[in-house]
């Protein structure tokens, strides 16, 4: 779906009048602002978006937005969200959670809304820690880190969100960070413009807990030689000068410099989001400094049946061919008996 101009909403427009609760220097509010600046841009009525949420810091959100709102369970916000879509499939949904809600408590819940593709927004804010309860590790915490919950360092080895997508035959993943508000804007324009379930990872910072832990990729002194910022049909390139670039030899990825060891243009990768087969969409969600730059953008945008509409097809259908048109026929179909 196109972006229309059939509203003349502003920023200000999905701002509510409750004060923001969030650490000073948060990521949140880089988020929060850049959700405020996308919608505007789809066209839609106000009262057509929704926003649900579980439990932490991510889940405050609906308080924020002057939409439609819940603020749910621990991990269960995907189930909210589906119902919430299936009873009303016009609304624009869209459903709030951090790493430690999404894939911990409530990872049932995330996998299989992803697995159904159910046409809804699932924003994921990843700062590798639980930030509401102060700051033990979470799913996606990397090994080593020491927490007040793992004060000898974390031996868990962490979950990527995007691999999970993969897992579950996902139809969209994008992967974005909260230090880019542009980036991210355009990234939730387009995952509301896709018909299924869309996963927009945040690289998210905790400056209370856990800061800087994407520092890797976020720091002025790090970004050009370790952001690549994938667009679909175009070449991936990456640095300062845009003169480095992703290539494959044999079935791996390689970081390269064009013009050295005869490598040209022609040889970096063509970024393809829609391709069907998500062999490489998963290399380049594995891809991490110090050997590859981290992958941004959309990663992966692929046509799937959504499970709103096969929910309302298969109901279709079956009235059509029911043969019980009302409550007297239904209550004397069957096994029935009469009491004297």
């Amino acid at each position: 779906m196109a972006e229309t101009a059939t509203t003349n909403y502003t920023k200000k427009d999905f701002a509510s009048d409750q004060m923001v609760r969030w650490c000073p220097g948060c990521g949140d509010y880089a988020i929060l602002n850049a959700i405020q600046n996308a919608l505007p841009r789809l066209g839609r009525a106000k009262e057509d978006f929704v926003f649900i949420s579980g439990i932490g810091c991510a889940a405050r959100f609906p308080y924020y937005m002057n939409t439609y709102g819940f603020h749910t369970i621990h991990g269960r916000g995907p189930a909210i969200a589906t119902g919430t879509k299936l009873a009303n499939p016009k609304l624009s949904v869209w459903e709030i959670q951090g790493d430690g809600d999404a894939l911990a408590i409530g990872a049932s819940h995330f996998i299989h809304a992803i697995r159904r593709n159910v046409d809804m927004n699932i924003i994921m804010f990843n700062n590798e820690i639980y930030g509401l309860t102060k700051g033990q590790f979470s799913p996606t915490s990397r090994e080593g880190l020491v927490t007040k919950s793992t004060p000898f360092g974390v031996i868990d080895r962490p979950f990527v969100a995007g691999e999970l997508v993969i897992g579950a035959q996902g139809s969209f993943f994008a992967r974005t960070i909260d230090t880019n508000p542009k980036l991210m804007a355009d990234i939730f324009v387009k995952a509301e413009q896709h018909r299924g379930t869309s996963l927009v990872e945040v690289l998210q910072n905790c400056v209370i807990f856990n800061d800087k832990t994407h520092k890797a990729v976020t720091s002025k002194e790090n970004r050009d030689d370790f952001q690549l910022h994938l667009e679909h049909g175009e070449p991936m390139l990456f640095g300062k000068d845009k003169n480095r670039g992703i290539i494959r030899i044999g079935s791996q990825l390689k970081s390269a410099t064009i013009g050295e060891n005869g490598i040209t243009i022609d040889d970096i990768l063509i970024h393809d989001a829609h391709s069907e087969d998500n062999a490489l969409h998963l290399q380049l969600i594995k891809m991490h400094p110090p050997e590859f730059p981290m992958a941004l953008g959309v990663i992966r945008a692929v046509q799937a049946p959504a499970y709103n509409e096969l929910v309302d097809h298969q109901m279709a259908e079956a009235k059509a061919n029911n043969p019980i048109t009302n409550m007297d026929e239904l209550l004397n179909s069957g096994n029935v008996w009469n009491v004297n």
